[in-house]
């Protein structure tokens, strides 16, 4: 038997995703569809009070995004839209990140939804979710009826 190197970077959703874009019937479907926008990192944390959210976003203006949050569900989604685009010239690569990006993230704990705040600096967006207190257990007295014969 082999010894596998551990890798802690190894994502198996992302292996498996590669690996289904290699079947044949999904490369025929890749081609067919052009892709357009990009999927933002996210690093999500939790402190004492709140759990917190941040995405670089370099190069976006903040009017373009948009940060909602239902039911323990946070949605980021936003545009970039490039300004010029020259046609006559001849490019070796075009890797400049333009059209649409969305991510939704379940949240790991119940969060006060309404005191949801979103800051964007420097291409950075922090978002800090105050948690909501548990809610404790209620007892509930059991009634005992009898059936009328």
């Amino acid at each position: 038997m082999s010894i596998i190197r551990y890798n802690p970077n190894w994502d198996p959703f992302q292996e498996m995703e590669d690996m289904m874009s290699n079947l044949p019937a999904m490369r025929q479907m890749k081609s067919m569809v052009p892709v357009v926008g990009f999927t933002p990192a996210i690093d999500m944390y939790e402190t004492e009070d709140a759990v917190k959210v941040e995405t670089s976003l370099p190069g976006i203006n903040p009017k373009n995004v948009e940060v909602s949050i239902e039911k323990g569900l946070l949605s980021i989604q936003g545009t970039v839209k490039k300004e010029h685009e020259v046609d006559d010239k001849n490019y070796y690569r075009k890797e400049m990140r333009s059209g649409s990006f969305f991510r939704q993230l379940s949240l790991p704990v119940p969060v006060k939804e309404d005191q949801v705040t979103a800051e964007f600096e420097d291409g950075l967006l922090k978002i800090t979710l105050p948690k909501q207190e548990p809610t404790k257990g209620k007892k509930v007295q059991v009634k005992v009826v009898k059936k009328k014969e």
